[in-house]
């Protein structure tokens, strides 16, 4: 992997022998197709449109990525960025048509660029030739502004281009997608019908896209590192480490798992960070979340450590129990994809991820600091199976979650859609490598159908466990429609219906009996009949409103084993959650 700088150079390089340089030999849009594959894309998703159509054959006839035709742009866009989550180091990939297909779409990029995924959307776009005449073209405002749909697409994108020179298409791709992967966000690339079957020159193509950042600056580097150090050993290694999204998203898991394992620190994580390390990890001690967290956690990281190192943190509401974290900016380290703060000063231009490798080495050679850590002892983070005598049928939130922790197993995509089951999910410890997907600060209710869509696809491609989701009867009936494209992929995720009869989340904020709450409940038995399983032979149905029946479920093996998609609707009560929900909402409170 190289740095932008290096990429540069070789870049230089190739264009002072540009007599060897081989002139128009593949399209504009089989180059791009080179570099998604170089990327890690293996399937891209979206809607044909007629402003896509050629792109789309030449996508078709690209033998390293398949495409995967979705029910609308924005379960697309969901998708793309289920994919880029799971599919770590590479990026989602969103093919939209001019216009209506990328306005639908907006609202899912949106969502990855708030939560730091990286997303690869591209939009087929007038010719040339219409852009300069401007006719009273279809899917535009009818005035004339060809260009204010991309103008749209720049507020929700760290990167972006129209690719209406072909002698500059190449660098513009790999400018674009560079970004896309050095910023871990969503880029988009207008596409016109004409350019993308002009030849060009693939000799860029030998040259990876850089994959690194740029390396920090040494002095600061040192300097931060020394008085890191120098913190620690003050703390006698009583030192927590909190865990955050940023720490994923930047590609710096494996280097906080190995900061953590050779310096015996505790560490815990934020809703955003959790599974970023392996809940099973011995010295694991769970979720902080300000005034939410349960109480043999929070005095660890409040009052308990000496020492705080927070790394990647993004410190959203729903992510810092609506703002009560209560860390000591006295006591506090901070690192940052770009910048490290240590107390009240801050090493900008210092990553964490060229530092925590130095930081790691630099505590390694002190055998006093990983002994004095362990001696701090960290709680197990259980959640055991509630005894509810007055409850001994109907499902509780509380009695559901515990019993669902029992049934995951180590390496399964959990999903859990904004609402009470993305709280009851974060209540609960997973096993050895799992993997937790939510979207906890964008919290655009319903994308979980086509994040679990992509999420499935890329745990295919990795070889992971089984996709699990977790969803309400209010939520999926936004995007419920992706459910038959992950049948037409031979997907088989499993697929949990809390069904409470409404939007639950919001009556525990507000309007607790309003009719805005309330939904039409669906004939859940015959929608994947509707859906494309015609003959039933693909989906099984279940229903269960007691715990004895859910139980029984989750311990046959048939089932657990997800051999087929499954989809299981349970029976909740109208006006319950998981404990954290209830603490956090007014309404919540006296349930």
């Amino acid at each position: 992997m190289s740095t932008p700088a290096a990429f540069e150079a070789a870049i230089k390089e190739l264009e002072t022998h540009s007599e060897l340089v081989p002139q128009a030999d593949m399209e504009v849009g089989v180059y791009i197709l080179h570099r998604l594959e170089e990327l890690g894309v293996k399937s891209f998703f979206g809607v044909p449109g007629d402003f896509n159509l050629g792109f789309l054959d030449l996508i078709d006839d690209y033998p390293g990525i398949a495409w995967v035709g979705n029910c609308n742009e924005l379960n697309a866009a969901y998708a793309a960025d289920g994919y880029a989550r799971i599919k770590t180091g590479s990026v989602g990939a969103v093919l939209t048509t001019y216009g209506v297909g990328e306005l639908s779409a907006i609202n899912g990029i949106a969502g990855a660029y708030a939560e730091i995924v990286p997303v690869v959307h591209i939009a087929g776009f007038p010719s040339l030739q219409e852009q300069n005449d401007k006719p009273l073209l279809h899917h535009t405002l009818g005035d004339g502004r060809y260009n204010v749909y991309a103008q749209a697409a720049e507020l929700f994108t760290c990167s972006h281009t129209i690719l209406n020179d072909a002698n500059l298409a190449p660098a513009e791709i790999d400018r674009v997608l560079s970004d896309c992967v050095l910023q871990s966000r969503p880029v988009y690339i207008a596409l016109p019908t004409d350019i993308a079957y002009i030849k060009i020159s693939s000799t860029r193509l030998t040259i990876p896209l850089p994959r690194l950042p740029v390396p920090n600056d040494p002095l600061a580097e040192s300097a931060a590192i020394a008085e890191i150090v120098r913190l620690i050993d003050e703390a006698s290694g009583d030192v927590a480490v909190l865990v955050d999204v940023g720490a994923l998203r930047y590609g710096v898991a494996e280097e906080v798992r190995r900061f953590v394992e050779e310096t015996g620190f505790a560490v815990y994580a934020s809703p955003m960070g959790k599974t970023v390390i392996s809940e099973g990890y011995e010295r694991y001690g769970g979720l902080y979340t300000g005034a939410t967290t349960r109480p043999e956690i929070k005095p660890q990281i409040e009052g308990g450590a000496k020492l705080v190192i927070s790394i990647g943190a993004l410190k959203s509401d729903l992510n810092t129990g609506n703002f009560t974290h209560k860390l000591d900016i006295a006591r506090t380290v901070e690192l940052h994809h770009t910048t490290t703060k240590i107390k009240f000063s801050e090493y900008g231009g210092v990553g964490m991820k060229y530092l925590l490798p130095k930081l790691t080495s630099a505590l390694a050679s002190s055998s006093s600091i990983k002994s004095k850590a362990l001696a701090t002892p960290v709680s197990k983070w259980i959640y055991p199976l509630p005894q509810e005598p007055d409850e001994p049928i109907v499902i509780s939130q509380a009695w559901l979650w515990a019993r669902v922790t029992q049934f995951l197993r180590p390496q399964d995509v959990v999903i859990a859609e904004t609402g009470t089951s993305a709280f009851g999910v974060l209540d609960i410890p997973f096993p050895n490598n799992a993997v937790f997907v939510s979207q906890i600060l964008w919290g655009s209710i319903g994308w979980t159908v086509g994040s679990t869509l992509g999420a499935a696809m890329a745990a295919r491609e990795r070889n992971l466990g089984r996709t699990i989701l977790f969803i309400g009867d209010g939520s999926i009936q936004l995007t419920v429609q992706e459910l038959s494209t992950m049948l037409r992929e031979g997907l088989k995720p499993i697929i949990f219906l809390l069904n409470n009869s409404g939007y639950t989340i919001e009556r525990a904020i507000r309007g607790e009996n309003r009719k805005y709450n309330d939904i039409v409940n669906w004939g859940w038995p015959h929608l994947m009949k509707a859906l494309g399983d015609v003959d039933g032979t693909r989906t099984k149905f279940y229903v269960t409103n007691t715990k004895a029946g859910f139980d029984a479920l989750l311990n046959d093996a048939d089932f657990s084993g997800a051999g087929v998609m499954q989809f299981v609707e349970i029976g909740m009560r109208m006006l319950d959650a998981p404990a954290s929900l209830k603490a956090g909402t007014p309404v919540g409170r006296k349930w």
